[in-house]
């Protein structure tokens, strides 16, 4: 009989959940509150909880395997480590492209010649020189590099010589554009590998943590981490490539989902403390996204399930609207840590500043607002300036966030050190607001209330207060949940219509006739209008909002028992799968050339190369499955040709060949 342990550590909670293979049952389950700090605490209370639960000894676990979603927050709330890009064969023009600038946040870019042609010939040498002079200047600046050079799939030689010498020279972390994905577009590769590095820290510290508590335990049993397409790969894999985690929490929630309910086709929508997720069940499967997953608004390489990824949860940022005369509010894309939460670790300096605050009438702009510092990895802190690091040594515990500014000018600082992951902010949030309600009783409910009776005293543009008390709105701000989860879940639909194509999703769920249509509007014109579709809804906080949006949408709204734990479910019932693909060309009549890592190899015939290409990527799909712990392996190999019409006569240009290797997780003996 085997026992498999599936671990979720997201924003707020980590999950733990044991399940029995043979039996296909949950048999144990439990949450902690994610210890930022050290996460092999959070990790350690939720595992030991569940393994209790279930009354199973740790050394009966064979399989542990884990879902994240702190790279999918990382990337939505724009948070990650300083990098550097080093940009071999590009200009500054292709900074411009794909969002790269945007990207990269100001952080390093070192432009050198080099790269190569579409052909996989040499454009121009390496100033290897040049590179570790530059690479020695920036050492101690950054947490790690990125390296795109022009062309790289097609010839890797320069991203390779460039990683070598920077790990030699500095030991930090490299990425290479390459690594992660097969297809041109250097620009969006060179994105890739910039969130990627950004990363590492993050990934590698979550890595350890669970490690750590595994061994202490006494738990031998490999460690999977799942990707951003439901598939599994060793914890030793996941460390250079942490990028592929991006969607694992959603894509693990999906997986957990369907072995949950079983449903073929449905809309399966996961809210956590920092985003929501809604992706499309068809026959039981979600599809993967064939242009990357795009996340915090940037579009990746990385494949991943088709996801919608809404910077909306349990612990979004509250907004209120002061310009117009009626106000409103609006919620996230930042996660801050609840007042509520807060108030359990630093109670009396929270209480205290509330009750300060609620002495006088005059609302502050930073009333109820607290500022916490976070744990730095090596070379987080470097590149920071002057002003940013005094404001950083000015928080050394949770602190409100009027005694860690001592001017209006040090604001923009505090943001910076907040993006750059170094200091978390603390506000009201929809947990908050659901504790006032009664509906959450997790945390300190009058922390909750006294900070959101300071920010129903606001004032919105006409002088009038944005609510009468706590309680009202508290209402107002569950009722938004409601209405931005609505709205995401209608975009996923629209997106997924084919008879909508070509159309912007996000117009079409916000139409005066759509939301007439769900109002059952009655006149002249008759209006009607359904999700056609039941909703899976998942996680902890599911439960509290999730009937009124069922109710909007006229839909049936699946709520499972095990829904607050679904992605730590998924964790342990997926498969390990490692997909690869490679070119073979054709640069002169007579002559095709097999584009392999270790560079090109030509052949008389096009048959002869492509051979050669499935061969090698047979080879190297198989040994990275079972560098990821699979057993079993099943190949499958496909071949897209692209070829021209001359004279009559079919002429051979180029082709892809793609090879996948899957099979299921090697367990413990």
């Amino acid at each position: 009989m085997a026992y498999f342990l599936g671990v979720d550590t997201g924003g707020t909670y980590t999950d733990a959940v044991i399940v029995d293979e043979a039996a296909d049952l949950v048999i144990g389950k439990a949450k902690s509150l994610t210890t930022r700090a050290d996460l092999a605490l959070g990790i350690g209370r939720a595992v030991d909880a569940a393994l209790a639960g279930a009354g199973v000894a740790a050394a009966e676990i064979a399989l542990v395997s884990l879902s994240t979603t702190l790279a999918t927050n990382a990337l939505v709330e724009g948070q990650g480590g300083r990098v550097a890009l080093i940009f071999i064969g590009f200009d500054a023009d292709d900074l411009e492209r794909g969002g790269l600038t945007e990207a990269l946040k100001g952080d390093p870019v070192v432009l050198l010649p080099g790269g190569h042609s579409h052909a996989g010939m040499e454009s121009a040498p390496l100033d290897l020189a040049r590179l570790e002079a530059e690479v020695t200047a920036l050492a101690d600046q950054v947490m790690g590099f990125a390296v795109a050079a022009r062309f790289a799939t097609r010839n890797p030689a320069h991203e390779i010589a460039a990683r070598s010498l920077i790990r030699r020279i500095t030991g930090r972390p490299v990425t290479c554009s390459h690594e992660l994905s097969a297809q041109l577009n250097g620009p969006k590769r060179a994105l890739t590998a910039v969130l990627n590095a950004r990363l590492i820290g993050m990934i590698d510290r979550l890595v350890a943590a669970c490690e750590r508590h595994l061994k202490a335990i006494g738990i031998s049993a490999p460690l999977m981490v799942v990707r951003g397409d439901g598939a599994l790969i060793s914890a030793a894999m996941v460390r250079e490539r942490p990028i592929e985690t991006i969607l694992s929490g959603p894509a693990a929630s999906i997986v957990g989902a369907g072995w949950l309910t079983g449903a073929k086709d449905a809309l399966v929508s996961d809210i956590g403390g920092t985003t929501t997720d809604v992706a499309l069940l068809r026959g039981g499967l979600p599809e993967i996204d064939p242009q990357g997953a795009r996340v915090g608004g940037f579009r990746t390489m990385v494949e991943a399930v088709a996801m919608r990824t809404t910077g909306l949860g349990g612990d979004s940022e509250v907004h209120l609207k002061t310009a117009g005369l009626e106000g409103g509010l609006t919620l996230g894309p930042r996660r801050l840590m609840p007042v509520a939460l807060l108030a359990t670790e630093a109670g009396e300096m929270v209480h205290a500043t509330l009750d300060r605050a609620l002495s006088t009438e005059t609302a502050g702009e930073f009333d109820g607002r607290f500022v916490v510092p976070m744990v730095a990895a090596a070379g987080a802190t470097g590149g920071l300036s002057a002003r940013e690091a005094t404001v950083l040594a000015r928080i050394t515990a949770p602190m409100p966030l009027a005694a860690a500014l001592t001017s209006r000018i040090e604001v923009a600082a505090l943001e910076r050190l907040v993006a750059r992951g170094l200091v978390m902010l603390s506000g009201v949030t929809p947990s908050d607001a659901s504790h006032v309600l009664g509906r959450l009783d997790s945390w300190d409910g009058l922390a909750a209330q006294k900070a959101l009776t300071l920010l129903a005293r606001r004032r919105n543009g006409a002088g009038d207060r944005f609510a009468p008390d706590a309680a009202t709105l508290a209402a107002q701000i569950v009722d938004q949940v409601t209405a931005q989860t609505v709205d995401c879940l209608l975009e996923a639909a629209f997106a997924e219509e084919p008879g909508f194509a070509g159309e912007a999703p996000e117009a079409l769920a916000r139409h005066r006739l759509l939301s007439a249509g769900l109002d059952h509007h009655r006149g002249v014109v008759e209006l009607t209008a359904r999700l056609g579709v039941p909703v899976i809804g998942l996680g902890a906080s599911a439960p509290s909002y999730y009937g009124a949006v069922g109710e909007r949408l006229g839909c049936e709204m699946i709520l499972s028992e095990h829904a607050g734990v679904a992605n730590a479910i998924g964790a342990v019932v997926g498969q390990i799968s490692q997909r690869m693909s490679g070119l073979v060309s054709s640069p002169s009549e007579g002559r095709f050339v097999a584009h392999l890592a270790e560079g090109l190899q030509a052949y008389p015939t096009r048959d002869e190369a492509l051979a050669a290409m499935e061969h090698w990527l047979a080879a190297e799909t198989s040994a990275r499955a079972r560098a990821a712990g699979a057993e079993d392996l099943r190949l499958t190999m496909s071949r897209d040709l692209r070829e021209a019409d001359v004279e009559g006569r079919a002429m051979f240009l180029e082709g892809t060949v793609t090879v996948t290797a899957s099979g299921r997780p090697r367990i413990a003996r």
